[in-house]
């Protein structure tokens, strides 16, 4: 599986250094582009990569996400894939596919397969350790147990392959670039059922929960919320005092909170209470 980089643009009906060009070739100091494809003295070069020019760049920008372009590296596991992924991307002005050299920086890094094989759950794993790209996934089957994989691989979108028009890819890349997710309805209802069972089966016995905080850390701090002392939040809890205030402090050093009210601030602006 390769990375995949932007191809040279198709432009019809344009001249350069005094070439005509008709039919959407165009010839630029030697080099002939024929319908997206560049040629090198007569030989096709696959994955062929020109920067726009200053022109195309002021064009693409008016028209972009929030703050510019998204910048996008595409992973194929072949040509075919590969052609159809770029050929909808490169004509869209809120996009700017990356280079392979350029990768790393990508936004969003959108891989395109089959299905999850081996292979693909690797290059996932790769790309989950770049902390500065979220990865989407566009899939041509995709089975039921490929849910917890995608979830372990931090996945953030998933788009099945023959819903993977234009407008939703497009709206797939800009949604993960404003750091939302997105997933077909289907398995969203697979996701939510997942995950209740996993509260349900694994963390309940274990007085867990998804939060960061367990339900009696919760409790404890909603108690505090509401203007409760360590007496009367002993007292509420049945625990001892000096198990309340042990409590608190674990939690204030876990998430590096400076006081109770620090606390309070913390729990309520990420849900937890």
């Amino acid at each position: 599986m390769t990375t995949i980089t932007d191809t040279t643009n198709s432009t019809a009906n344009a001249t350069a250094n005094g070439t005509a060009t008709a039919n959407g070739t165009a010839t630029v100091n030697g080099t002939a582009t024929v319908n997206g494809t560049a040629t090198v003295n007569g030989t096709a070069a696959r994955g062929y990569y020109r920067r726009p020019d200053a022109a195309h760049r002021r064009t693409a920008n008016s028209g972009g996400a929030p703050g510019g372009r998204v910048s996008v590296a595409v992973y194929a596991e072949d040509l075919i894939l590969q052609t159809g992924m770029l050929h909808q991307l490169r004509v869209r002005p809120e996009i700017e596919l990356l280079p392979e050299a350029e990768a790393d920086r990508a936004q969003v890094s959108l891989v395109v397969v089959d299905m999850v094989d081996e292979p693909t759950v690797q290059l996932l794993h790769r790309l989950q350790r770049n902390t500065s790209t979220r990865t989407g996934l566009v899939v041509g089957f995709f089975e039921s147990g490929a849910l917890q994989t995608m979830i372990e691989c931090g996945v953030a979108a998933v788009l099945r392959r023959g819903e993977a028009d234009q407008d939703r890819l497009v709206h797939l890349v800009r949604a993960m670039a404003n750091g939302e997710g997105v997933l077909p309805g289907d398995l969203l209802g697979k996701l939510l059922d997942h995950v209740s069972s996993l509260q349900r089966t694994v963390l309940d016995p274990r007085g867990l929960t998804l939060s960061t905080l367990t339900a009696r850390e919760a409790e404890m701090i909603r108690l505090v919320s509401e203007g409760c002392d360590t007496a009367e939040i002993a007292q509420k809890t049945s625990y001892s005092e000096r198990t309340v205030k042990n409590v608190l402090h674990e939690v204030a050093t876990r998430l590096e909170l400076r006081n109770r009210a620090h606390a309070v601030g913390y729990a309520m602006r990420h849900g937890l209470i």
